[in-house]
């Protein structure tokens, strides 16, 4: 071995001082060289195990395993040997946009679906011929799950003569809460993130997350919310308060006999609210109270009133035989 080196030495002229030298150069030309080599494109067969991510009603969102992914690409050399080193190691995640059921927990995606996905699989910088891979399946086990509503939680600042016109509008209204049923049976209903919005004039919408519960998964992330706005006017009545419902062979005397109502009406507004609403006293309410004391109510407020205040709320009442 000696005599042999000693050759290649003395061939290229190299002294035993200048050898560190040369060996430093000899590496440093390889490297040059595998860099090189590294860089060029080369058409290869590239497998890479993936694990897939859907919203399917009913299953966990992961699929339990991953499928091997086989198709014949042109990338640089580069790719090829990251994909041959670390492809088994590290399972690439995709979300599917919808999978078919192949029956129980079995679900799957054909060749022609991931064409879509071939970036997402093998990368940015990869040029697809073909897939092996002619079907792909998947298991997503069964979960337990529950539709519940969705409660928005909103702190709204308006501008002076500006509210809003009913409740917040979300869309969607409910999501399928996944999770142990244990968990599950404890949720009535989701609430957003704080929505907080100042300065309000005009109609309000766009898209806000759900607060988050521990060892609980949602169908959907998020949500869409929006709501009306309208400029208001306040005018101010005061009106009777009759009983409602009331038996023929009884009365029903209510103390004090009127409300002062201030009435929120959408600007502009030309009517009198006064005549289109009634308050009273229902004589259910009054054979349910202790008291006879009673809350007042009305009916469905007229078009253009969104709103109203009432003082007393609280009213005596005593009913007497015919």
């Amino acid at each position: 071995m000696k005599k042999v080196l000693s050759r290649i030495l003395a061939r290229f002229n190299v002294n035993g001082r200048d050898l560190p030298v040369f060996l430093l150069s000899l590496l440093l030309a390889f490297s040059i060289w595998f860099l090189y080599n590294l860089s060029l494109d080369y058409i290869d067969y590239l497998q890479v195990p993936v694990v897939a991510r859907c919203n399917i009603e009913g299953h966990s969102a992961v699929s339990s395993g991953s499928s091997e992914v086989i198709a014949r690409c042109g990338t640089s050399g580069y790719n090829i040997m990251r994909m041959r080193i670390f492809g088994d190691r590290f399972p690439v995640c995709i979300d599917f946009k919808q999978m078919h059921s192949a029956g129980g927990e079995m679900f799957y995606v054909t060749a022609d679906e991931l064409q879509e996905y071939t970036h997402l699989i093998f990368g940015e910088n990869v040029s697809l011929e073909f897939y092996l891979t002619d079907t792909l399946f998947f298991r997503f086990p069964f979960e337990t799950y529950a539709r519940v509503p969705v409660r928005p939680v909103y702190e709204l600042e308006f501008r002076p003569q500006y509210t809003i016109v009913g409740d917040m509008d979300v869309e969607p209204d409910s999501v399928l809460v996944y999770g142990e049923p244990h968990r599950i049976e404890k949720i009535d209903y989701v609430y957003t993130n704080p929505i907080k919005i100042a300065d309000v004039s005009s109609g309000i919408h766009g898209m806000s997350r759900l607060e988050p519960i521990r060892g609980i998964r949602f169908s959907e992330d998020a949500i869409h919310y929006s709501a009306d706005v309208v400029r208001y006017v306040e005018i101010n009545r005061t009106v009777p308060v009759t009983g409602r419902n009331v038996p023929e062979d009884k009365y029903m005397m209510v103390y004090p006999p009127y409300v002062d109502v201030r009435f929120r009406c959408t600007f502009p507004y030309t009517g009198n609210p006064e005549d289109d609403v009634d308050f009273f006293i229902d004589y259910e309410d009054f054979l349910n109270s202790r008291s006879g004391k009673c809350v007042v109510r009305t009916d469905d407020l007229p078009a253009g009133v969104i709103g109203y205040s009432a003082e007393p709320q609280i009213f005596e009442c005593v009913v007497n035989d015919r």
